[in-house]
């Protein structure tokens, strides 16, 4: 079975090892345990490829995985079935080199190559001015990495909140007009107060690792500084197992849950997340309590239904 390693630790590791502040968290010694026997027992290439992130591992310089990544973020509303083969007949429109596309190409162009795309509520328009927002900001920086190491340092607050609203102030910014109503749920601002799950997700990819899942990309943000990808399965394990009390899916409830888990790992909070979000995506965590799904869950013990 193939399991996520260990973090390599980056530059901004030992700078900054724990920005953010941990809850008191009295059971984390309990909960600690079975998080790690979780992540131990997932096997991580059956899940990735139910899993976005399947799709970025298919490049290998460094900005065609950037821009890879973020399409596949962004665009992972929904079920994984449905919104995945989109995103991978839009990859193949945009050839074998995106970031250099989205580097490159004029706005009209951009939009000629997603004219294809239809998901929902989003459509060529708002995946062109994705790709623009991402080739301005590597033209003027070289990285979309090296974009936001500026911004988090600008920023200068401990975790990524600040950096991540200017990173999506960037992105969109045009020339046309007020941001579109849709490009705002494509890129939803934590200003806002929205758990901005998908961007939290990309921000995993690119901060974290590598470990097998996660690209460790943007060695100059600590992961320390992270916040969870909040979406309905992670929200309601992490009610089950007490890590939150919290019944909405708000900034402040991605908060809350990563200070938890900031006590059982101060350096690296959010390697817990997609063991996580993938035994709710599995189906294999139950709504209620069920004894042919739980039986051998390693959050048994700890889970409401069952303590």
């Amino acid at each position: 079975m193939s399991r996520i390693t260990k973090r390599a630790p980056g530059r901004a590791s030992s700078r900054q090892s724990a920005p953010g502040a941990a809850l008191p968290f009295a059971r984390a010694g309990v909960v600690g345990p079975r998080l790690q026997a979780l992540i131990n027992s997932t096997n991580v290439a059956a899940r990735i490829a139910g899993d976005p992130i399947e799709l970025p591992h298919r490049y290998r310089d460094p900005l065609d995985i950037e821009v890879a990544a973020l399409l596949s973020a962004a665009l992972a509303y929904g079920r994984v079935d449905l919104f995945k083969p989109r995103l991978a007949a839009l990859l193949k429109s945009l050839g074998a080199a995106p970031g250099a596309v989205a580097r490159d190409r004029s706005s009209k162009q951009l939009l000629a190559l997603c004219r294809g795309f239809s998901y929902r509520m989003t459509g060529p328009a708002e995946v062109a001015a994705l790709l623009a927002g991402a080739g301005r900001l590597a033209r003027e920086h070289g990285t979309l990495g090296a974009a936001f190491a500026r911004m988090f340092q600008s920023a200068g607050e401990p975790t990524i909140r600040g950096a991540l609203g200017l990173f999506v102030d960037a992105l969109t910014t045009n020339d046309s007009g007020p941001t579109s109503r849709r490009l705002k749920h494509l890129l939803p601002h934590p200003a806002r107060g929205s758990a901005c799950k998908r961007l939290n997700l990309f921000l995993r990819w690119m901060v974290r690792g590598p470990d097998g899942v996660d690209f460790g990309l943007w060695r100059d943000i600590p992961a320390a500084a992270l916040v969870i990808p909040l979406d309905t399965h992670v929200h309601r394990i992490a009610g089950l197992v007490g890590l939150t009390s919290r019944t909405d899916l708000s900034w402040r409830t991605a908060e809350e849950i990563t200070s938890r888990l900031r006590a059982l790992d101060p350096i690296d909070p959010v390697r817990f997340d997609f063991s996580l979000s993938h035994l709710g995506i599995s189906g294999s965590c139950p709504s209620r309590r069920d004894e042919s799904k739980c039986v051998g869950c390693p959050l048994r013990s700890i889970c409401k239904h069952w303590s």
